[in-house]
């Protein structure tokens, strides 16, 4: 239960910022990110209870709560989710103007917050540890599910750091407004790689043998991975760009998941050619081209732009790419 704001019995007055100590704004961006008071410690090399009497004594400055309990970490107040932004901006400033451009990753003890589909991380990530392990051990990743094609509202935030999939609408929406006047908005992108999509079925499947027809993939009982748990994708947009429609019958949220059940059922699924052999049953699935034309998945990285010009966070994103590159350029197992 959120802990409601108690007045105190104080007046409703603004912050004096001569008197507020900007040291509470470091503890402020910390827990803000990390929506944990233990984690923001170690971050900030502080006890808890010091993090503590901090939010304290910034709650008495601001006349807001900013923070209250929720689950194992804690939840913004709105005026701590409309604040956040100016601060971390702010200290992103003042960090570098103080602190040398280069990044020493070999000495970094920063931690990251991604996310991905399962799929993606079967590939990025293998080579993108193992970059990690020879440059900068000390650095730490934190993996997320994917749970949208649209994560703009999850970098503004600051809940991710980087966001690593097939977006299509929110990197159009991200090249209009580049286009516009007013200049760029605030997310950032850049492309990683193009991917191709498959049906994947069990082998000895009816329709495991030549090619797949229209109108048999059709009649087909189907299983669409879905991260929001709608059952309509860009399968099915293509379909009904050409007044067909397949029937879905189960949804999953893991490409990983999908490959299970197809395995040991009747189900047609869609997945990422290159995946496959990741799925450790490779010798199960059989790979079909799709009896239409599709769109080309273009794989990006999005992040904040109060991020990009972060040495930290451009040594990152220049590992993910490179990894990209690599997991690319390794041989494909599936012919």
């Amino acid at each position: 239960m959120q802990r409601p704001f108690i007045d105190r019995g104080r007046p409703s007055i603004p912050a004096n910022f001569r008197t507020l100590d900007l040291n509470l704004l470091r503890v402020f961006d910390e827990v803000m990110a990390e929506r944990n008071l233990t984690r923001a410690a170690a971050t900030l090399a502080m006890t808890q209870p010091a993090v503590s009497n901090a939010l304290r004594r910034l709650r008495d400055a601001l006349h807001d709560e900013l923070v209250v309990r929720a689950g194992y970490g804690v939840q913004p107040t709105p005026r701590a989710l409309e604040l956040w932004p100016a601060v971390r901006a702010a200290l992103d400033g003042l960090r570098a103007a103080i602190q040398p451009g280069d990044f020493d990753a070999g000495a970094s003890r920063d931690s990251f917050v991604l996310a991905m589909a399962d799929a993606t991380a079967a590939l990025v990530m293998p080579p993108l540890v193992r970059r990690l392990e020879a440059d900068a051990p000390g650095l730490s990743l934190r993996v997320r599910p994917l749970l949208t094609r649209d994560p703009r509202g999850l970098l503004s935030s600051g809940e991710l750091d980087l966001a690593i999939g097939y977006f299509p609408a929110a990197v159009a929406a991200i090249e209009l407004a580049a286009m516009q006047e007013g200049g760029p908005e605030s997310i950032e992108h850049t492309r990683l790689y193009d991917s191709e999509y498959v049906c994947v079925m069990r082998a000895g499947h009816p329709l495991a043998s030549g090619p797949l027809e229209l109108d048999r993939y059709c009649e087909a009982r189907h299983l669409l991975v879905s991260f929001s748990g709608r059952p309509f994708g860009f399968v099915d947009e293509a379909l009904a760009a050409i007044g067909r429609r397949r029937r879905v019958v189960l949804t999953v949220n893991q490409f990983f998941t999908a490959g299970q059940v197809v395995a040991l059922t009747d189900l047609l699924t869609v997945l990422p050619r290159r995946f496959v052999p990741s799925t450790g049953i490779a010798s199960r699935l059989v790979m079909r081209a799709l009896p239409m034309d599709l769109p080309i998945v273009h794989v990006d990285q999005l992040w904040h732009h109060r991020n990009t010009a972060r040495p930290s966070h451009a040594w990152l994103r220049a590992a993910v790419s490179d990894a990209a590159r690599e997991a690319f350029e390794m041989p494909d197992a599936t012919g």
